[in-house]
C-alpha cells in the first residue's frame, strides 16, 4: 500500500480555512495513488502553543479565558457535520485518511475539547474518533482526558490499522492494547518535533514487528494570524518554530523506510509491503508466539465514557 504522510502547517485556530487546506491535501494525495494520507495531532484547527508563553496556569485569568473561549469556538463538533466535506473527499477519491483534530463532542456537553485521532475509511465513513487518553503536561490546561473507547484496529491495505495521539505512544498498555488487536501499521501523530519521533518511532517499529508511521506538523511564528485574540503576545512569547514536523517511517526491524524531514511542509510518500511483517514476526510476535497470556493479560474498557446514562422513554 503507498501511504501519504502530510506534514502541514494549519491556518492556526481557523477550523474551515484548515478544513479546506487539509481537503487539497487528501486530492493530492490520491491524485498521487496513495490509499491512506495522515495529519498530525489537532492540526484542525491547531495546537495550543500559546499557553506556555502567555501564563496558561493562572486561575479564573480574563486573557486566558479569552484565547479558550476563541480554541473551543473553532473546535470540531463531529455530531454537527464539520468533517462532512473531508468525508466527502475521502468517498470520491477512494482513500483513508487518519487526521488529529480538537474535538468538541456533544457526548460531554458540547463546551470541553479533546485532542481525538479521527480515521476515515476509503467510503467516507468515520469508523473511529480516538479520544487522547493523557493530555500532556500543559495540554492538561485545555484539553480534557479521554477514554478507551477508541483503541481499535481496522483493516485497511492488507493492514491492521491503528493510531495513538503524541505521548500516548510512551504508554506501553495502550500500545499493547492495539497490539493485541492485530496491529500492523500504527500511527502516531504529533504536533510536530523531531526530537520526538527520531527517538520513538524506530522502537515502536521493532518493538511490535509493525510498520510505524508518524506524522508531525509544523508552526512558525509567522503562522499566527490576525484576528486570534492577544495575537501580539503571542507572537512575542513564541519560538520562531515550536513545531518543526518530523514526519518519518520506520520498517517493522526498526530501520529507516523514510528518515525524518524537519522545518519545511511537505506531503511525502512511503510504500509498504506487509511480507516485511510476516518476515519480522518469525522470531517476535507481541500478542502471539512470544506472549504469556497464562501468566499476565491486560484488560480494556472500550466503554464511551459519559456523565448522564438515560433509561426508560423520552
Amino acid at each position: 500500500m503507498k501511504i501519504a504522510l502530510a506534514q502541514i502547517a494549519p491556518v492556526w485556530l481557523d477550523r474551515a480555512a484548515t478544513l479546506r487546506k487539509i481537503i487539497t491535501y487528501v486530492e493530492r494525495a490520491a491524485e498521487a495513488g496513495a490509499g491512506l494520507v495522515v495529519f498530525g495531532e489537532t492540526i484542525l484547527p491547531g495546537y495550543p502553543f500559546w499557553l506556555e508563553g502567555t501564563g496558561g496556569a493562572k486561575f479564573n485569568d480574563a486573557l486566558q479565558k479569552d484565547i479558550f473561549a476563541h480554541y473551543a469556538s473553532e473546535a470540531v463538533c463531529i455530531e454537527e457535520g464539520v468533517l462532512d466535506p473531508l468525508c466527502s473527499t475521502c468517498r470520491q477519491r477512494k482513500i483513508a485518511t487518519v487526521v488529529g483534530v480538537l474535538e468538541r463532542p456533544l457526548d460531554r456537553g458540547g463546551h470541553s475539547v479533546y485532542c481525538s485521532l479521527v480515521y476515515i475509511d476509503p467510503t467516507g465513513t468515520i469508523r473511529n474518533v480516538h479520544r487522547k487518553l493523557q493530555p500532556t503536561y500543559e495540554e492538561r490546561l485545555v484539553w480534557s482526558p479521554g477514554d478507551g473507547h477508541g483503541l481499535r484496529v481496522f483493516p485497511l491495505g492488507g493492514f491492521q490499522l491503528g493510531g495513538l495521539n503524541c505521548w500516548e505512544n510512551w504508554m506501553p498498555l495502550p500500545r499493547a492494547a492495539l497490539y493485541g488487536q492485530g496491529e500492523t501499521l500504527h500511527l502516531a501523530i504529533w504536533p510536530g518535533n523531531v526530537r520526538n519521533t527520531e527517538i520513538l518511532t524506530r522502537f515502536l517499529a521493532r518493538e511490535g514487528r509493525s510498520y510505524c508511521v508518524s506524522v508531525a506538523g509544523i508552526m512558525r511564528r509567522e503562522d499566527v494570524p490576525e484576528g486570534v485574540p492577544h495575537r501580539q503576545l503571542i507572537v512575542d512569547t513564541l519560538a520562531a518554530m515550536p513545531a518543526d514536523g518530523g514526519s518519518c517511517v520506520a520498517n517493522p526491524d526498526g530501520t529507516w523506510l523514510l528518515e525524518p524531514v524537519v522545518g519545511k511542509e511537505a506531503l511525502v510518500f512511503a510504500d509498504l509491503d506487509p511480507k516485511q511483517i510476516l518476515r519480522e514476526r518469525q522470531n517476535f510476535d507481541p500478542s502471539g508466539h512470544y506472549s504469556r497470556p497464562d501468566v499476565t493479560q491486560l484488560r480494556v474498557n472500550r466503554e464511551r465514557q459519559a456523565v448522564v446514562r438515560f433509561s426508560g422513554d423520552a
